[in-house]
């Protein structure tokens, strides 16, 4: 998506993108139309091609960025702060409650159903999120090692992997049947396992 020229456009182009991810998180992404979200963000059909050529399709992939950002932001202060056990589980609580308050809506799921996962644009929307997260709880991982908490055989990048694996398995059961019950499992036995290998360096 191309950033307005001034302080000005970047800030109404913001304010279109936050609109619309009200309007479709309410109504659904298959429920929503241009014009509804031109009405929510009172923008004029000129005023939004200005800032979006590519119309309702550009419109959907900065909403499914910005709601790409949303996920990792949700998880603070606990994602960034992982440098105790007693962090990790409130991180892990932030996240059960996170998928919990959306029960089977995912609007980032919804969106890159109607972008098409195939779409350049949607493919790197998911590709850096997934890097960013990642590579903030192998940070955590790598604190907990630094702390002697856990040994330094531990292989950090695919502990986080792993451990990011099963919070999506788990997301993705919970969106299909309404229940959070796998991907809290997927959690607690992550970060389990992690403190298994402090009591075997023991």
């Amino acid at each position: 998506m191309p950033q307005a020229a001034t302080a000005k456009g970047r800030a109404t182009q913001a304010r279109i993108i936050e609109g619309a991810a009200s309007v479709l998180r309410e109504r659904g992404v298959a429920f929503t139309t241009l014009d509804d979200m031109r009405n929510r963000t009172r923008t004029s059909k000129s005023q939004l091609f200005h800032y979006f050529p590519g119309g309702k399709d550009e419109l959907l992939l900065a909403v499914a960025e910005f709601e790409a950002d949303r996920v990792l932001e949700d998880q603070q202060p606990h994602l960034d702060c992982l440098d105790s056990w007693e962090s990790w589980y409130r991180w892990r609580d932030a996240v059960v409650e996170r998928y919990e308050l959306q029960n089977d809506q995912c609007p980032l799921g919804a969106l890159f159903l109607q972008i098409g996962r195939s779409e350049p644009g949607a493919r790197a929307i998911v590709a850096e999120l997934m890097r960013q997260w990642q590579e903030r709880i192998a940070h955590g991982i790598r604190t907990l090692r630094m702390r002697e908490l856990i040994p330094a055989s531990v292989d950090v990048d695919q502990s986080a992997a792993a451990l990011l694996a099963g919070i999506q398995g788990g997301v993705s059961i919970m969106m299909s049947t309404g229940d959070s019950t796998h991907l809290k499992a997927a959690l607690d036995t992550g970060i389990a396992q992690l403190r298994a290998t402090a009591a075997g360096n023991a």
